[in-house]
């Protein structure tokens, strides 16, 4: 379903780096806020207690210190990462090191954010690969529309949600037709996350066109969810 964009040649995982995270995450962890940080998130997966500041702290260290030669040794460091996670830090962890120069914009990564979308399956994870989605955008218009419209008809919300939430960093470049049209397939969903992610998408957009925010809400008044609505309306 997903619109195919090509991968990078295959290259192995950047060892170093893999082999120092672990250990540099034990230094700075908390480990007392390790349960309560699974609580909130209701992960089966354990925290080792690290704050996501720290985490990229971490990261952006490490990365330094044991730097990436291509796109394709970070592709196959961030997918071992979040395939062989034993804590969820370790997933924070490979989504981050995409936000990086050899990350930012990178259509070859766009597979990677498909699976973390597919099996993160939640909002933190999801949310956290949206900027990426919304650099890729920008880079490719023709290509990332195709795609952000497939994916706003996805039958995993979490696609539909993060094809919504794609442009929240786009400010006055956001295509409001393409907002429009990932929207329109999910005005009647049910489902909290997509409510909200409506809601959330047009209140940031009204932070640049509240003309359009308003006269979008006023159109759509009998379609959109109360909770969508409140949040759209929220800041005008």
């Amino acid at each position: 379903m997903t619109t195919v964009i090509s991968s990078p040649e295959q290259a192995s995982p950047n060892a170093a780096f893999l082999n120092a995270l672990g250990p540099a995450l034990d230094t700075v962890a908390i480990h007392e806020k390790a349960a309560g940080m699974a609580r909130y998130m209701k992960s089966t997966m354990p925290f080792k207690g690290v704050p996501s500041p720290a985490v990229r702290k971490t990261v952006r260290a490490l990365a330094k210190e044991h730097p990436f030669s291509s796109v394709a040794e970070l592709l196959a460091t961030v997918s071992h990462l979040w395939d062989e996670a034993s804590y969820r830090e370790e997933r924070y962890a490979a989504i981050m090191l995409t936000d990086s120069k050899l990350g930012r914009g990178e259509p070859t990564l766009l597979p990677f954010y498909a699976v973390v979308i597919r099996t993160g399956q939640w909002w933190d994870y999801v949310d956290s690969v949206v900027p990426r989605l919304c650099e890729l955008l920008q880079r490719d218009r023709t290509a990332m529309e195709e795609v952000l419209r497939e994916w706003s008809t996805h039958p995993n919300f979490w696609f539909r949600r993060a094809a919504i939430i794609s442009q929240l960093a786009a400010k006055s470049s956001t295509d409001t037709q393409l907002l429009s049209e990932v929207i329109a397939p999910n005005l009647a969903d049910r489902e909290f996350f997509i409510r909200k992610a409506i809601g959330w998408a047009l209140r940031q957009h009204a932070r640049t066109d509240p003309v359009w925010v308003r006269h979008y809400v006023a159109v759509h008044e009998e379609q959109l969810s109360p909770l969508s609505r409140r949040e759209a309306l929220k800041q005008l």
